[in-house]
C-alpha cells in the first residue's frame, strides 16, 4: 500500500509493462566466385555479385523454417551486392521490402582484398600478425580496424533495436559484423571472431531484452542440407 499526496492510501503501484525482446535473425550472404577459394572480399573490394551456388543457398534460406516459425516484421540488408541479393530472395518470400543498413556492410580489408590468408601471410606478415592479435590494428591499406568495425554494427544494431522494439528482425549481413555482434552479445572481445567459423548463408539468432542479449543459435547451416 502506498500513500497519495493527500493523504489517501492507496494499492500497490502498477508494475511496468515489459518491452517484448526483440530478435535478430543473422543470415549471412551466400556465397560468391571468391567464396570457396576463401579470398578476402570486404567493402573496398569489387562488390561481387552471388554466384549460381549462392543464389541457390539464398533461395534455400530463404524458405527455412526458423523464418517460417514466427512472423519477420522487416528485411535489412547490407547495401553490398551480394547481401542485397541474399536479402532479396527472403524479402520476396515473405512480402516485404529490403530495407538497407550501411552499419551492416563488411570491413574494409584494404590491400588484402581478393587475396587469400596464405598470400597475405606472404605480402603482409607483419600487419597480418597485428591484425590478429590486436583488435585496433587495420588491414594494410584499410580504413577501420576490427574494433571500428565492432563500433559500426553495434551502433547500427543499437539504431534498429530503437526502431523496430519487441520485433523479430532479418538481418542480412557478412562475416566480420555478424561475428562483431555475437562477440558484443557475448561480452567477449572483437578479437574473439577469429576463433569463430561463420559458414556461407548460414543463420544465427540474437534475442535482445532490455540491454542484455543472449544467443540462441550460431552457424546454423541445416536449411542447406
Amino acid at each position: 500500500m502506498t500513500s497519495a499526496p493527500d493523504g489517501r492510501v492507496t494499492g500497490p503501484a502498477a508494475p511496468t509493462p515489459l518491452t517484448p525482446p526483440t530478435t535478430l535473425l543473422l543470415l549471412r550472404h551466400g556465397e560468391t566466385a571468391l567464396t570457396p577459394h576463401r579470398r578476402f572480399s570486404g567493402s573496398g573490394g569489387t562488390d561481387p555479385e552471388l554466384s549460381g551456388t549462392g543464389l541457390a543457398q539464398a533461395a534455400r534460406a530463404a524458405a527455412s523454417a526458423l523464418l517460417a516459425e514466427a512472423p519477420v516484421h522487416a528485411v535489412i540488408s547490407s547495401p553490398l551486392r551480394r547481401c542485397r541479393q541474399t536479402a532479396q530472395a527472403a524479402a520476396e518470400r515473405l512480402g516485404l521490402d529490403v530495407e538497407i543498413e550501411d552499419g551492416l556492410r563488411e570491413a574494409d580489408f584494404g590491400h588484402w582484398e581478393g587475396l587469400t590468408l596464405d598470400e597475405i601471410r606472404t605480402r603482409h606478415p607483419a600487419d597480418l600478425r597485428a591484425w590478429q592479435s590486436s583488435a585496433t590494428a587495420a588491414p594494410t591499406g584499410a580504413t577501420e580496424s576490427l574494433a571500428e568495425v565492432a563500433a559500426r554494427t553495434a551502433a547500427a544494431r543499437d539504431a534498429l533495436l530503437a526502431r523496430h522494439p519487441g520485433r523479430r528482425l532479418l538481418l542480412v549481413s557478412h562475416v566480420t559484423p555478424i561475428k562483431t555482434l555475437i562477440a558484443g552479445a557475448l561480452t567477449a572481445p572483437a578479437e574473439a571472431t577469429h576463433a569463430m567459423h561463420l559458414s556461407p548463408a548460414s543463420l544465427s539468432v540474437l534475442v535482445h531484452t532490455g540491454p542484455r542479449a543472449t544467443m540462441h543459435l550460431y552457424n546454423d547451416t541445416s536449411h542447406l542440407r
